[in-house]
């Protein structure tokens, strides 16, 4: 066998092992089937965690809405080349309750599941293509509105934070749903400043399938961003 086509082997057997994780934590999703471990070998970079997240979205039959953005712990910041990680929100999944509303979100039996207090940024344009250094009037000039809202963590694998980011964004940033209810009364530019994700075209909460790209500094009491920003302590 020559370098070439061993060089292409190998590039085939790991585009079908990625599908092969992406599918089984697609079909559990779908499903409501806890997994008893993570269903392949664990991601060593944010680019492969990706190349599955990818996978999974090309299989998940829904549209993209939204993106959740988290913080990476301090530790594995250096490690992993980035502060944060993306994970996309769906439309069946997007909730926009009236005043009083009851919200209810099933958890996978035997998974993960959480929920946390939110700052939800609704995009109100597209953002520059491939633009990534954002001053705050910048930032500011995308933001339709500023919500309080709750995110909804959830995965089929229990352990999915235990295992460390990159399994984290390969499962859709442990995100299963986004409650998103009334404006903020401090406006659209909030306690903090926002980071914008990149909406596309399908209505006021969209966000295309390409994953936000967030500015590297970001006030520290704030560790995450555009889709959702997490107070790192309070209700």
């Amino acid at each position: 066998m020559t370098a070439k086509a061993r060089a292409s082997t190998d590039r085939d057997a790991t585009v079908a092992a990625r599908t092969e994780v992406a599918r089984r934590f697609v079909e559990a999703r779908l499903a409501a089937r806890s997994l008893p471990g993570y269903p392949g070998a664990v991601p060593a970079t944010l680019a492969e965690s990706y190349a599955i997240q990818e996978l999974a979205i090309g299989l998940y039959p829904d549209t993209i809405v939204g993106w959740k953005v988290g913080r990476i712990p301090l530790p594995l910041q250096a490690q992993l080349g980035d502060e944060r990680l993306a994970g996309p929100t769906f439309r069946q999944f997007l909730r926009t309750p009236a005043a009083g509303e009851t919200v209810t979100l099933a958890a996978i039996p035997g998974g993960f599941a959480a929920v946390e207090a939110e700052f939800v940024y609704r995009i109100g344009k597209d953002a520059p293509e491939g633009k990534t250094d954002w001053t705050v009037a910048e930032a500011l000039d995308v933001v339709a509105a500023l919500h309080i809202g709750v995110e909804f963590a959830g995965s089929p694998l229990k352990t999915i934070n235990d295992l460390g980011s990159t399994v984290v964004a390969s499962d859709f940033g442990n995100n299963a749903a986004l409650v998103v209810g009334p404006r903020s009364p401090a406006g659209a530019s909030g306690p903090t400043r926002p980071c914008p994700a990149r909406p596309g075209s399908r209505g006021p909460w969209s966000g295309s399938a390409r994953r936000p790209r967030c500015p590297a500094a970001l006030p520290r009491p704030w560790p995450s961003c555009s889709g959702t920003a997490r107070p790192a302590a309070g209700p």
